[in-house]
């Protein structure tokens, strides 16, 4: 890229547009955003925080499960501030290597929610697969190790994303139909060739949600095997019910996901308040959601928080 052009990309920034459609309600939609905002920062703090503080559930379910809240914590901040910002205060012109940011930081922790998600479903297999060496096969070193790849193998997968769209020239207004920076909109601005964007996209979608999703489909084929071999029915139903928490999570994040995924290609003519609906809902309805559900249906991340408030008041 020339001089010239990497002048005009400093200078070059991005309308956002919010919600088409509902801007006289925007008063209204910010109450609900900021509420979700909230519940979703406090829920997945206090997940961690009780996972820390509790010896009890410093085991790999949990601890995953601490993996998880970080994820959604950074979808959170990634997203939800920009769209208060535009929803109060009008703040809808980004800086181009900011909305950059935005989309690597979002893409990041989406990915990384899916590994972790696929992590999960590896330790409901071992726990019911091979009950006795469970705390054996994964182990303290292993489940950091575990982390440290996901989290790893998400930035590098990201990295080039906001790299390729930078040496692209930029010659018209950029408008995203949206209240935060997204790759499949961004994708949309520039007017060189966007091919190898589009299949490095493509590539990436199919080498972790494609594939951490088929992977934990397998693991839950593997885990009925398994659980239709016990002779009590009981015994069946109690131990697919630990996996019911799990099974809610990967539901709400793949579900939306789909649904995104069809409205890109089968409804490009939908109203675009629709494609941002859809949108907000898969980032931002998970991190509400995954700690209600844990905190209700696993009994020991329930008697963690009460544990943690009880610590609290009697320090005060």
């Amino acid at each position: 890229m020339g001089a010239d052009s990497n002048e005009s990309l400093n200078s070059l920034s991005v309308f956002l547009t919010g919600i088409p459609g509902l801007e006289a309600q925007h008063g209204w939609i910010s109450i609900l955003f900021f509420t979700m905002y909230i519940v979703a920062i406090v829920g997945n703090s206090l997940i961690m925080a009780a996972v820390q503080a509790d010896p009890a559930l410093h085991e790999p379910m949990y601890l995953f499960l601490s993996m998880l809240a970080i994820t959604e914590v950074g979808v959170s901040v990634s997203t939800v501030p920009t769209v208060l910002g535009i929803l109060w205060f009008d703040a809808r012109r980004v800086d181009f290597d900011g909305c950059l940011a935005q989309m690597f930081f979002i893409h990041t922790f989406s990915c990384m929610e899916s590994g972790v998600l696929l992590a999960m479903s590896y330790d409901r297999f071992v726990a019911i697969y091979n009950p006795l060496r469970y705390t054996a096969i994964l182990t303290l070193p292993r489940i950091i190790c575990m982390g440290l790849g996901i989290t790893l193998k998400s930035m590098a997968l990201m990295a080039p994303l906001p790299v390729l769209l930078r040496q692209l020239p930029y010659c018209h207004i950029n408008i995203l139909s949206h209240s935060y920076c997204l790759h499949s909109d961004l994708i949309q601005l520039p007017c060189g060739d966007t091919k190898l964007n589009s299949i490095l996209g493509l590539a990436i979608v199919l080498a972790t949600f494609g594939l951490d999703s088929l992977l934990i489909v397998v693991s839950y084929v593997l885990i009925l095997y398994t659980v239709l071999g016990i002779a009590s029915g009981e015994g069946r139903w109690k131990v697919l019910n630990t996996c019911a928490s799990h099974i809610c999570a990967v539901l709400i994040y793949y579900v939306p996901m789909i649904g995104v995924s069809v409205m890109h290609r089968a409804a490009k003519h939908a109203s675009p308040m629709v494609h941002t609906v859809m949108s907000s809902i898969y980032l931002f309805v998970p991190p509400v959601l995954n700690p209600i559900i844990y905190s209700v249906k696993t009994r020991p991340v329930r008697q963690g928080i009460v544990t943690l408030f009880s610590c609290r008041r009697e320090l005060l």
